[in-house]
């Protein structure tokens, strides 16, 4: 299954903080880089973020935002009664060093431990986490998935293309060596002195041996087949794609190095516009 690396998906899950808000963008890069984005109170499942994506995205720049939306939990507030009874006790005997010394209610409320909140189940809000992430990645691949078909549509359309242009230059090859042997006759007419024939028939070897194009037609139809069953194959294929696509400009690129006819020159360019389409497309694939 094609998959394109630029897609969009979010997710929500409940747990013992509130609710867990998810979203994963994705957009194309050469490696998968993660940038996740965590509130302070998950930060410890930043390894476990890490983990999960890396088993289901294999490229792409992802970023992952987690929001946290919490409940009210005022009514769950503890006073250590202890420790503010020791505070009050040492504010009584500073009080009585320094008479103008003044503390409020609230100040001693803030000091760390006077109040507290009950423990958290971290392995309720490690599920929540995991959930909400997991949700998110499933409509992410699905995304990814429908945008891949359309790639995978659109490069089967441009192979369709290459292999008629391929053919197409097969066909004509016949009538471009006749072409040559003529254009040669022609100048050597005009020369106007006797030409050896076995001389004629050496430069016309040369000539045709130089505009032989049978073995790039031969390789362009490999790269077009093997481009074909990776498109077909259930894994991630966008660098073996993206190969493919090189080499299919190597061939365009000596087969018109080689034209020597303006049909086979128009093919080349032809070939080179199709090729680069595909490496367009390509470029967006994991």
């Amino acid at each position: 299954m094609i998959r394109s690396m630029t897609a969009y998906a979010s997710a929500e899950s409940s747990g013992p903080l509130g609710t867990l808000a998810c979203e994963v963008r994705t957009v194309n890069h050469r490696y998968l880089e993660q940038s996740p984005r965590l509130p302070d109170e998950l930060r410890a499942f930043e390894p476990l973020l890490r983990e999960i994506v890396s088993r289901r995205l294999s490229r792409g720049k992802v970023d992952v935002t987690v929001r946290l939306r919490g409940e009210d939990r005022s009514d769950a507030l503890e006073v250590n009664h202890t420790l503010l009874a020791r505070l009050a006790e040492l504010h009584l005997d500073m009080a009585a060093r320094f008479p103008g010394l003044q503390a409020q209610s609230t100040e001693l409320l803030r000091f760390p431990g006077v109040l507290k909140q009950p423990e958290v189940d971290r392995d309720a809000l490690q599920k929540a986490f995991s959930d909400a992430l997991e949700e998110a990645l499933d409509a992410l691949t699905a995304t990814r998935e429908r945008e891949g078909a359309k790639l995978a549509a659109l490069i089967a359309e441009r192979l369709d293309g290459i292999e008629k242009i391929v053919a197409e230059v097969r066909t004509m090859m016949p009538d471009i060596r006749t072409g040559l042997r003529t254009r040669l006759e022609t100048r050597l007419a005009d020369i106007k002195q006797p030409a050896d024939p076995g001389r004629l028939e050496q430069e016309l070897v040369l000539q045709i041996t130089r505009a032989d194009v049978d073995e790039e037609l031969d390789r362009l139809d490999a790269h077009i087949a093997e481009a074909r069953r990776v498109l077909g194959l259930d894994e991630p294929v966008g660098r073996r794609l993206d190969f493919l696509m090189q080499e299919f400009n190597r061939e365009a690129n000596t087969l018109g190095s080689k034209a020597v006819d303006t049909r086979s020159t128009n093919a080349a360019v032809e070939l080179k516009v199709l090729i680069e389409q595909m490496r367009e497309q390509v470029q967006n694939i994991e």
